[in-house]
């Protein structure tokens, strides 16, 4: 048996050839920490962040380390600490994390807590550093919960998926995409009544909860039919030739290009249907591509079904061993899972999508610009730098002027993460043109918007005024919720800057309602806007200061991005909670 490592539930070891078993909650807590942390510790850390009321702190880290070693029958050694496994060795963080969905749902602590019943006296950062990853294991279970009710709902086994559908619910009721999804499997399975049970539980649940109705995904899983796929299939298309499928396809993402959404939508819809019904495997992949293209990218909220359209253009691309839409399928479900931070998802789709892409310049650009967009939201900026600099120039070489713009503004915004103002204002200019040129205009809030962050970080209050007014004028024109929210939160420090203290405040908080109005947000945006939030609150004293900072340090817990877990954490420490003082100056590192 391969070596098996338990930390969901109560942990254990399996299969390592010894029955050594590591008996020190410390140890076992030791043994999270090298698991789960994205990059490798010092001694030093680690001796700080688990044995902070020893005597000798790095002895007792010692001692922790042999416990393991012992246990595992594994090399774990080195400064930074390494911890060596062998490749068939399985761990079911790991698996969970950034394994397959059919995998991760059969591991047997799926629904549990991380280190259930280990606790650590005397280490107060620890218990912060597990109180957070338990959040973001918990967040992970509910992302392949979903994941996996999609992927069912792909095959046709549509009782097993509202069965994974009703258990992601279950762990977030308040997440409008997995009611969403409870309800339209519950219509594609003719059960209407239940549907509307789910329908009427959930607008109490939200009015209560959240004092708003649910939104238009849960509206549109309200409007699905049932439809016998293998009817579908089989009936003739009513003599709609190939050349006319084609055209509907096209007329459809037309009409979606030029702002009829709705009418563009319904023809895609249609053309999948026309196409199920004509046999063409072409015809079964590129009309489910399109749909789902349309859905995502057309700022209506439609995120849930055009996932679940992802889920089969997927399948079908698999078994028609059509590995560039599969290759763009998946770098959609990866872009999806970016805008929803589910970090460890969006790379395992986008790494296989690369894979599948196979060097075609165009898919590959796309991927490695939202690869770097991934990184760069969990605040591993080099890394992030890297992949947007390729993304760039293999956006050039492919003629893709529009991922070229968008890489561009993201390396722009790396830059400015890193207060490195020069380089970020260049690229941030040079994207607006980008986009300009191509008449993309309905991208320039966001370069726009980035750009007068990097005038007030230099100082330049007027100058961002003016950018940043015509970025919100032009995110309330398209109607664009993320754009709105990124300019509203600049507007707010320019009001500060100004000293209409109030006024800053008031724009904060609207900046938040227009970014998270739908069901599928940028929710590092979310978590941006709550750090500037923050950030005011301790200035100027303001009484839900507090709550703003529970909230941020809940969010980035959840979702893994590293900074603006420090940031939570350096706010408390600002003010005045000593456990927070200590633990930024430890995990800051």
């Amino acid at each position: 048996m391969a070596l098996t490592v338990h930390l969901l539930g109560r942990p254990r070891v399996e299969g390592s050839g010894t029955v050594y078993q590591v008996r020190s909650r410390k140890s076992w807590a030791l043994l999270a920490c090298l698991l789960l942390d994205d990059r490798p510790r010092t001694r030093a850390r680690l001796a700080g962040l688990l044995y902070p009321e020893a005597q000798d702190p790095l002895r007792a880290l010692r001692w922790g380390l042999t416990e393991i070693r012992r246990c595992l029958g594994v090399p774990v050694d080195g400064d930074p600490v390494a911890l060596r496994l062998p490749e068939d060795a399985v761990v079911d963080v790991h698996v969970l994390r950034h394994g397959s969905w059919a995998s991760a749902i059969r591991l047997p602590g799926l629904d549990a807590e991380l280190l259930d019943g280990v606790g650590v006296r005397g280490s107060p950062v620890f218990e912060s550093w597990l109180l957070s990853e338990r959040a973001r294991v918990a967040a992970a279970a509910e992302a392949i919960l979903h994941e996996a009710a999609l992927g069912k709902l792909a095959e046709g086994d549509l009782n097993t998926a509202r069965d994974l559908a009703l258990r992601a619910a279950a762990m977030n009721p308040l997440d409008e995409n997995h009611q969403a999804l409870v309800i339209r499997l519950y219509r594609l399975a003719g059960d209407d009544a239940a549907a509307r049970r789910q329908f009427t539980a959930v607008t109490a649940l939200f009015r209560e909860e959240l004092g708003v109705a649910p939104g238009v995904a849960i509206e549109q899983a309200m409007q699905e039919t049932r439809v016998s796929r293998a009817r579908a299939e089989q009936e003739p298309a009513d003599q709609v030739s190939v050349e006319s499928i084609d055209a509907i396809v096209e007329s459809g993402a037309a009409a979606v290009a030029a702002g009829a959404v709705e009418a563009g939508i319904r023809s895609l819809r249609a053309s999948v249907g026309l196409a199920d019904r004509s046999g063409s495997a072409r015809l079964r992949l590129s009309s489910r591509l399109r749909l789902a293209e349309a859905l995502i990218h057309s700022l209506r909220g439609m995120d849930e079904e055009g996932l679940a359209t992802l889920h089969e253009a997927d399948r079908l691309a698999l078994t028609d061993h059509d590995r560039a839409a599969s290759a763009q399928a998946r770098a959609e479900m990866g872009y999806v899972d970016f805008l929803r931070a589910r970090y460890d998802r969006a790379e395992h789709w986008l790494s296989g999508a690369l894979t599948a892409a196979a060097g075609s310049p165009a898919i590959t650009a796309r991927i490695t610009t939202y690869l770097g967009a991934v990184h760069s939201d969990r605040a591993d900026y080099a890394q992030a730098r890297d992949l947007l600099e390729r993304a760039v120039s293999l956006a050039r070489s492919a003629d893709d002027p529009r991922t070229e713009a968008y890489a561009l503004s993201m390396l722009g915004r790396v830059h400015l993460l890193l207060h490195d103002l020069r380089p970020a204002a260049a690229y941030l200019e040079e994207s607006a043109r980008t986009a300009q040129s191509d008449h993309w205009l309905a991208f320039l809030p966001w370069p726009q918007a980035l750009r007068g962050e990097v005038h007030l970080a230099a100082g330049d209050v007027e100058a961002a005024a003016g950018v940043l007014r015509q970025a919100f004028a032009r995110a309330c024109q398209l109607g664009d919720p993320c754009w709105e929210g990124i300019a509203a939160r600049s507007l707010a420090l320019v009001a500060e800057a100004r000293g209409a203290t109030e006024q800053a405040f008031a724009l904060l908080s609207d900046a938040r309602t227009r970014s998270n109005r739908l069901a599928d947000p940028y929710v590092w945006l979310d978590a941006h806007i709550l750090d500037a939030q923050c950030g005011l609150g301790v200035r100027h004293g303001h009484r839900d200061t507090p709550a703003w900072i529970d909230a941020l340090r809940r969010l980035a817990a959840r979702s893994g991005m590293q900074e603006m877990r420090v940031r939570a954490i350096r706010h408390g420490a600002a003010l005045g909670n000593p456990a927070d003082r200590a633990a930024a100056a430890l995990l800051a590192g």
